[in-house]
């Protein structure tokens, strides 16, 4: 595997089997750039551009950004460990067959995406964000998740027992996840406003 550096990262970069390691990748701007077979390891991507890339059998480790950008992105077989990202923008974005495990993203944005086998473990989560999303096999195993949003999302076979779940919004958008029963208690107050349940003692 060839070495990168921080001039490889430009729009509609053609990246195959290059090894960014240690590197300062701030503020560059990867659009539409597609990265095969490639590794990102303790690199600082604060303010990367990814607009419409595409990061395919890649893995990600250590890396860290207050923000990135990855809009109308797609990402295939790819793994992220050990992450410390403040805001990662993926709105509109495709996920297949995508693990992520250990480290902390206060925000993840998903909205509008399809995402089909997200595996998500150990994780600490500001905020996920689904709503309007299409997502089959989600799966969450032990991880912290501040709020999630499914407002509008069309889930099918997605696994949220191993979520920590502290505020839930979109509960409508929640049919076709598994969760515990006692998550299901926790829940049962919003259910109920959803559908208009008046609970009287």
């Amino acid at each position: 595997m060839l070495s990168g550096d921080a001039y490889d990262l430009e729009p509609d970069a053609d990246l195959d089997g290059l090894a960014f390691r240690g590197l300062d990748l701030t503020q560059r701007d990867a659009s539409r750039a597609r990265f095969l077979d490639c590794t990102l390891d303790d690199c600082d991507l604060e303010g990367v551009v990814l607009d419409g890339a595409r990061v395919l059998d890649t893995s990600w480790t250590g890396v860290r950004a207050g923000a990135l950008r990855a809009p109308s992105s797609t990402w295939r077989d790819a793994t992220m460990t050990d992450l410390r990202i403040g805001a990662f923008t993926a709105f509109a974005s495709t996920w297949t067959r995508v693990t992520v495990t250990g480290g902390k993203i206060d925000y993840l944005d998903l909205r509008e995406s399809t995402v089909e086998e997200l595996r998500l473990e150990n994780v600490t989560l500001g905020d996920l964000d689904l709503s309007h999303a299409r997502v089959q096999r989600l799966v969450v195993v032990d991880c912290d998740v501040r709020r999630l949003d499914t407002t509008a999302a069309r889930l099918a076979d997605c696994d949220l027992r191993g979520a920590r779940l502290r505020v839930l919004e979109g509960v409508g958008g929640l049919g076709g996840a598994k969760v515990t029963r006692d998550q299901l208690l926790d829940l049962a107050p919003l259910l109920a406003h959803h559908v208009g349940l008046v609970v009287d003692d």
